[in-house]
């Protein structure tokens, strides 16, 4: 599912207009992205949790040249899934 199905979806099963939905869409996913900047755990009941892991640096190689390059710390979402959608998925 893409983002323009899942405002297709939400505005055909909330009976919105399909501008309504794609504002909801867009003011979720922004309220999730500036707390996962600000580092909050994101966490939906039955569905699961998002949270930003922190990786070290270390050392890797070009794959055209072999030379060694370091790469810089970086911090990446993270998602866990929750034990609802595990049963629903599984069953």
């Amino acid at each position: 599912m893409n983002k323009s199905t899942l405002i297709n979806v939400l505005a055909e099963k909330a009976d919105l207009s399909k501008r309504n939905a794609e504002q909801f869409v867009n003011l979720m996913i922004d309220a999730m992205i500036g707390a996962m900047i600000q580092e909050d755990r994101i966490e939906i009941r039955g569905f699961g949790s998002f949270v930003i892991r922190h990786y070290g640096s270390y050392e890797g190689r070009n794959p055209k040249t072999g030379q060694k390059i370091r790469i810089g710390e970086k911090r990446l979402p993270f998602f866990k899934a929750g034990k609802d959608l595990l049963t629903r998925i599984n069953n």
